[in-house]
């Protein structure tokens, strides 16, 4: 996974931390999350507010 598959991390992350409300998540913490999912491989460096803002507006929707 790259930072911009941003829908199957957030369903990565529903299944990960189910207990979670996404609203709830700051950034730093989203950004670890996401860093250590399994089959996530990619830079920090390309990760920005705008991306760690799709991830979770789609983990919101995701559980929804």
């Amino acid at each position: 996974m790259k930072w911009t598959d941003t829908l199957e991390i957030a369903m990565a992350l529903a299944d990960s931390h189910p207990e979670v409300n996404p609203t709830q998540v700051n950034f730093v913490e989203l950004m670890g999350w996401v860093q250590a999912l399994p089959g996530f491989d990619d830079d920090p460096k390309y990760c920005g507010e705008r991306i760690l803002e799709a991830i979770q507006a789609a983990w919101i929707e995701e559980a929804d």
